[in-house]
């Protein structure tokens, strides 16, 4: 027996019943034969295949919120992520869950987002002329732009605990739902953190309806909420929060869409941002010779503006600018001699 299948026996000594465990995965897109000497389980393998990934290493310059901040503590989305993989990760080992499935799903959740945050998926679905869902693009990138196009060629398991992180589709395991809810307790919560650092909020502010369930600091409340979520899913046997902790969840999300992601001085650049993207959207859609070789050749396959689209939706934020200075922004003569 080999250490991977060792592990893999253990599982099914250890992991509650209702866990997914390895073995048992539904598969992958392409059949992949583990190799005798690899010492990892499915979920293991594609928590590694996403860290390695170029989409993942993109996220640390991607905005959380504050578009290209100045200071070094704002959140990015390689953060946010990092933060939601340790709460999946938490809630799933206390539930006696596969955590390595909780973590993958988690790592590879925002792959597909955009640079400038939610701004830039404004941007994409006014220029597609269709929504764009960012959860649904980090399928995509699993599944078919990443190692030029090729794709990871994950688990089904991950692949679902990625598509429904967000949105209706609602994953089938236990912990791609555990990933679910642990993105909006990472998300509010340290948004709520980034905004009190930008002088956009007190922490009086914050309802006493909510602090007094959740508690009035950024480690009581992600404690009160993750605690809640593993006392009420023991006792249910289905994953979520209490009526209490989960309205007290709901009520903070709506004071931040109110307070910080709707403010006008917090989002007064988006504006700009999505003219940006939409002004090279349309460069690119009537210059395909402009885009680099790797999308040229997707264009046979899969149209223009589904190529342009997966173009500028992997961008970063840095890249996108330098991409539209040295497209739309003179130059200065530079003298030769």
């Amino acid at each position: 027996m080999t250490l991977r299948e060792e592990l893999e026996a253990l599982e099914h000594q250890q992991l509650d019943p209702k866990a997914a465990f390895s073995d048992e995965s539904k598969g992958r897109l392409h059949p992949e034969e583990p190799r005798e000497d690899d010492v990892r389980t499915a979920y293991q393998r594609d928590t590694d295949k996403i860290i390695h990934s170029k989409a993942f290493r993109r996220l640390m310059h991607k905005t959380q919120v504050f578009l290209r901040p100045e200071g070094d503590h704002y959140r990015t989305r390689m953060t946010h992520t990092i933060e939601v993989a340790r709460i999946a990760r938490t809630v799933a080992k206390a539930l006696n869950l596969n955590e390595d499935l909780a973590e993958a799903a988690a790592i590879g959740h925002d792959l597909g987002h955009t640079p400038f945050g939610h701004a830039g998926e404004v941007a994409l679905t006014q220029a597609m002329g269709q929504p764009f869902c960012h959860n649904e693009q980090s399928l995509r990138v699993v599944d078919v732009l990443e190692k030029d196009g090729a794709g990871l060629n994950l688990t089904y398991e991950v692949r679902m605990g990625i598509l429904g992180h967000t949105g209706p589709c609602i994953p089938e395991t236990m912990e791609g739902q555990i990933v679910r809810w642990a993105d909006r307790v990472a998300y509010v919560n340290h948004d709520i953190d980034d905004a009190i650092r930008a002088d956009i909020l007190d922490p009086n502010d914050i309802p006493k309806s909510v602090t007094q369930i959740l508690g009035d600091n950024h480690s009581k409340r992600i404690n009160a909420l993750v605690c809640d979520m593993i006392t009420h899913s023991r006792e249910s046997g289905s994953i979520g929060f209490a009526p209490k902790a989960e309205q007290a969840l709901h009520q903070l999300r709506e004071f931040m869409f109110e307070r910080v992601y709707r403010n006008p001085v917090a989002k007064s650049e988006e504006v700009k941002a999505q003219g940006m993207l939409l002004r090279m959207y349309e460069y690119y859609y009537n210059h395909p010779e402009a885009l680099p070789d790797v999308f040229r050749t997707q264009i046979a396959q899969e149209g223009t503006e589904r190529t342009v689209c997966d173009y500028i939706a992997g961008m970063t934020d840095n890249y996108a600018v330098g991409k539209y200075t040295e497209l739309f922004i003179p130059s200065g003569w530079n003298v030769r001699g």
